[in-house]
């Protein structure tokens, strides 16, 4: 695989730049700011206090072992809904114009289970410059060998079942994150185009926060707690199996879903669009218009806004969306939506299901 992948504007298109000003000057016109408003502060307040009082209530065993249960499935929710709505934002810098309240609120990352450092590189550099590229955009890196998402990938018997168990697998991505991909993306010698050369404090805070999140998941409940291992490991369990859920399922239908596209680069290795083009045609939404869907998915419902202006705080996804999608009309370029999460559901599986066939 080549590393030297270029966007080559064969059609000089003018669409980015149409679309960038008339967003500008829809915050200009408005005077409004592209960063946080108070219904952001007020989600993430609601986000951040729900968090402590499911953990407490948990740890504090206030209700029966039955109800703790079901706590631990929200708190696993709830941990998925912080990462999408406040570490996702703050890691992109758009949360705030301040260098150290988008720092603190990233940092926040680290505590469910996540290292910042390796998803500022696979997420923030890979993934948004390479969307769907196989073999340089690691997302794509569903379960390597176990599910197939492109034809460039090889081809096992048991894929033409994966329309079936990938959702199976989905609820296991919390697990394999934060005790697996983390590790493994950190000590690999390249991340897609990225070559891994990581400032030795790196190293430090990769085990020192996952020792942090062990402790306060694993160590803290087993000490606290007046429960046998075999409760704690099904709690544990249902956490993760939720968080992982909602995790994999949100993600997946940003991108694997039969509307979007997997370029192929040619001989020299390029593809042959602007970056922002090649946005539109690897990116979709889904449940655009519902307010409860953004408010719970962090923006990650609008996602051909958040690629094209990961910069913009998700707040303001729903009011630039009619904005985008009329000049992409106007361009002639693809807009792919689902209009609600069980289409996108539904496109996903039908997606799996075509990916899966020889």
């Amino acid at each position: 695989m080549s590393l030297s992948l270029k966007f080559v504007d064969k059609n000089n298109s003018g669409f980015f730049g149409t679309v960038r000003e008339r967003v500008d000057h829809y915050f200009d016109a408005n005077g409004l700011s592209k960063r946080a408003n108070r219904s952001m502060v007020f989600k993430t307040i609601t986000y951040l206090v729900t968090f402590v009082g499911l953990y407490l209530a948990i740890i504090l065993e206030v209700f029966p072992t039955w109800v703790s249960l079901i706590l631990a499935i929200a708190l696993g929710m709830n941990m998925a809904f912080i990462g999408f709505n406040i570490c996702h934002d703050a890691l992109h810098g758009s949360y705030s114009s301040k260098k150290w309240v988008n720092s603190s609120l990233g940092f926040l990352f680290n505590i469910i289970g996540a290292n910042v450092y390796v998803w500022k590189i696979t997420h923030n550099k890979i993934h948004h410059t390479y969307t769907n590229i196989v073999g340089h955009d690691g997302d794509l890196e569903v379960a390597p060998g176990i599910v197939r998402v492109s034809p460039e990938e090889k081809y096992h018997p048991i894929h033409r079942f994966q329309h079936i168990y990938a959702f199976f697998l989905y609820s296991l991505a919390s697990i394999s994150w934060f005790f697996r991909k983390d590790y493994k993306k950190f000590f690999q010698k390249r991340i897609g185009k990225h070559e891994n050369k990581h400032p030795k404090i790196e190293y430090f805070n990769l085990f020192f926060y996952k020792l942090l999140y062990y402790s306060l998941f694993i160590i803290v409940p087993l000490i606290v707690m007046d429960i046998t291992w075999w409760q704690f490991l099904i709690g544990f369990l249902a956490l993760n199996f939720a968080e992982g859920l909602v995790l994999g399922l949100v993600f997946q239908l940003a991108h694997l879903v039969e509307q979007t596209e997997f370029p192929n680069p040619g001989e020299e290795e390029n593809i042959e669009d602007a970056w922002a083009v090649h946005q539109m045609k690897t990116t979709a939404n889904f449940a655009r218009k519902s307010r409860l869907t953004t408010f719970l998915c962090g923006g990650l419902n609008l996602q051909v806004e958040h690629h094209l202006f990961p910069k913009i705080c998700h707040i303001h996804y729903p009011q630039i969306s009619g904005i985008v999608k009329e000049t992409a009309q106007e361009f002639g370029l693809p807009y792919h939506e689902n209009k609600s999460f069980a289409s996108a559901l539904k496109s996903h599986y039908n997606f799996l299901k075509k990916a899966g066939r020889k």
